[in-house]
């Protein structure tokens, strides 16, 4: 549908008729310009006027001339039809950005700093494109419903994954790194102190371990930990959230981590560890992601080069 065509549907199109009629001062002069017969002009002009509830023209042998609702009429339909024109041109501008844009989820657990890191080298190969941070509550529902649903609201969560979990969520994933797993705890922790850790380092102590099934990497840690070090004590929680952060600030446990989460709380420090257990970290979308999705990914690949 044209433009012009999608204006009129804005607003009545007997409108434009009535324009013609009113500065022609005829229905002749008018059909003549409308490549239409004089009774189908009066016809629309009657109908006009009986949908309004008004009467429009003063019809006199001296030809057409608008009443006092008339002119009202006419001063106000210049403006409503060009104003319906702008908006669709407006609309039709608006489609196009709407194409190049991406809405990138955010949330404490999911940051938009990748892309930060990534903008200046991700700008030469799509300038076109721009982001939108969507900003939303990371609780086990919202999580599961908005990445089963990407591409609808949300183009982009950037998080830790596994190929279970892209079954379980119905998304694909692109993979940037394997992030190793460090640990977390109090700046207040007598283990703060060190720059790096030793799993000897964590014997005696509580670690927060997100529960079995969440994760095939961490499953297989928790199995390592569990066979070769049983001095440690493994404590399940069900979900990474803001929560799970607080009470590991509060308790004083150590909580397994990844860097991209080191900001989330200041009262924590995250420090590496002497072993070699990582989790992939990447990028996930929809299945069937939109061209400038595709544009954005293909982009992300040649500066990761992978």
């Amino acid at each position: 549908m044209g433009g012009k065509a999608a204006a009129r549907m804005m607003y009545n199109p007997q409108l434009e008729t009535f324009l013609r009629v009113a500065d022609a001062g005829s229905f002749n002069k008018a059909a003549e310009e409308l490549f239409i017969t004089p009774p189908a002009v009066i016809k629309q002009i009657t109908s006009l006027e009986s949908s309004l509830d008004l009467k429009l023209f003063i019809r006199s042998p001296r030809g057409l001339q608008l009443t006092e609702a008339g002119k009202s009429i006419y001063r106000d339909a210049q403006y409503i039809i060009q104003y319906c024109k702008d908006s669709v041109v407006r609309a039709k501008n608006a489609a196009e950005e709407g194409d190049k844009l991406i809405r990138i989820g955010t949330s404490p657990m999911t940051p938009g700093q990748f892309l930060l890191d990534l903008w200046p080298r991700l700008h030469q190969h799509c300038p076109d494109i721009k982001f939108q941070l969507i900003p939303y509550e990371n609780t086990p529902e919202n999580a599961r419903e908005i990445l089963k649903n990407l591409g609808q609201n949300i183009d982009i969560v950037a998080g830790p994954f596994d190929q279970r979990a892209l079954e379980l969520w119905q998304c694909s994933a692109l993979e940037l790194s394997r992030e190793p797993i460090r640990c977390a705890m109090s700046i207040y922790h007598p283990l703060a102190a060190k720059e790096r850790l030793t799993v000897e380092d964590l014997h005696g102590e509580n670690v927060l371990l997100i529960r079995r099934g969440w994760n095939h990497y961490l499953d297989q840690m928790r199995d390592d930990l569990w066979r070769d070090h049983p001095q440690i004590h493994i404590v399940d929680f069900d979900f990474f959230s803001i929560h799970v952060f607080n009470q590991c600030e509060n308790s004083r446990d150590i909580m397994m981590t990844i860097d991209n989460w080191k900001n989330v709380h200041p009262l924590l420090k995250t420090v590496p560890v002497d072993w070699d257990y990582t989790i992939p970290f990447g990028l996930l979308h929809s299945p069937r992601p939109s061209a400038t999705v595709k544009r954005f990914l293909k982009a992300v690949r040649t500066v990761y080069e992978l």
